[in-house]
């Protein structure tokens, strides 16, 4: 790429701050605010080509490298070597609030996200509305939006948003802390910024009392409709372990199962292959890409209903084969 020297970017944390009118949600939390409306992303950067990271990784039997630096709106933050450049600024007005969509589309990293001396209210998860609930800092995983409002209350200055890795498990993580800033308008750049305060990257009660708060609506507007009759209960384990791989580093490789089986992605569609007796094939997978890598996913046959309705049709006679 050409900013921030030679980094390889690639997209795996996504933040977009929308500041807009809400016309549904969490609707006594948000639907009276207005704002005008910015998108910006969150993303992460390798020294190398992240492709040949992947496969170098794959052929050693091996984990590839963590990548070599978080950043936010493309820019790792003033806390990054030669950086001071690199550092994306977000400008707010006293006494507003701003509606903050923070994406992350992270390979494997789960992330903390914060605002220093500013709290954020959490009122939405993967576009699900939720109970209204004010937190320090957010855990966000791979794949999983959430939305907050952030209130411009604060002493007018200059603010770092900082985002970090969470991993509580003995694993190589990537845990530098990328910055951004969330700056009052009117306040001159040489104003230094206030750090924020991340919960430690091993966090583990953090991270269970932040997922604790995350409810439904339920309410009469939004109620939580979920089955109550279960026609067949199904049980799966999940697992990660070693297989033997002669050519690899250590004389193995690292494979992941569901019910002890690695998936390995087939040569032909699953849908073109069974579409005479299914609906449809639905794929579960890890959200972490490297445990997806590792066979952490599978295949749903869902069977043809007995309404012509619900079955699915045949593919097309000029349906280009893969």
């Amino acid at each position: 790429m050409a900013s921030l020297s030679s980094f390889m970017f690639a997209l795996t944390f996504l933040l977009f701050l929308f500041v807009g009118l809400l016309m549904s949600s969490s609707e006594a939390a948000i639907k009276r605010y207005q704002f005008d409306i910015q998108v910006k992303n969150v993303s992460e950067w390798w020294n190398n080509d992240v492709e040949e990271i992947v496969k170098q990784g794959n052929k050693m039997g091996l984990p590839p490298n963590m990548s070599d630096a978080h950043t936010i709106n493309g820019k790792p933050g003033p806390l990054f070597p030669c950086s001071e450049k690199h550092t994306f600024a977000m400008e707010v007005e006293q006494g507003k609030t701003y509606l903050l969509r923070i994406i992350n589309a992270a390979l494997n990293d789960e992330l903390f996200f914060a605002i220093a001396g500013h709290n954020m209210t959490v009122v939405e998860v993967d576009a699900v509305y939720t109970k209204p609930f004010t937190t320090q800092a957010i855990l966000i995983a791979p794949g999983q939006t959430t939305n907050v409002l952030v209130h411009a209350n604060q002493v007018s200055g200059r603010y770092f948003m900082g985002t970090k890795a969470f991993m509580d498990a003995p694993v190589p993580v990537d845990n530098k802390t990328a910055t951004g800033i969330l700056q009052y308008k009117n306040i001159p750049n040489t104003v230094l910024p206030v750090l924020p305060q991340l919960p430690a990257s091993n966090d583990t009660g953090f991270a269970l009392s932040y997922n604790k708060k995350l409810r439904s609506l339920n309410s009469a507007k939004y109620p939580a409709n979920v089955p109550l009759n279960v026609d067949r209960n199904l049980f799966y384990t999940i697992g990660l372990g070693k297989n033997s791989c002669p050519t690899c580093l250590n004389g193995t490789r690292f494979l992941a199962s569901i019910n002890n089986v690695s998936f390995v992605m087939p040569q032909i569609a699953l849908l073109q292959a069974h579409y005479f007796n299914i609906k449809g094939v639905w794929f579960m997978h890890c959200h972490l890409e490297l445990h997806t890598g590792w066979g952490l996913k599978t295949a749903f046959l869902v069977e043809n209903g007995p309404e012509q309705s619900q079955s699915v049709l045949p593919p097309p006679k000029d349906l280009p084969s893969c």
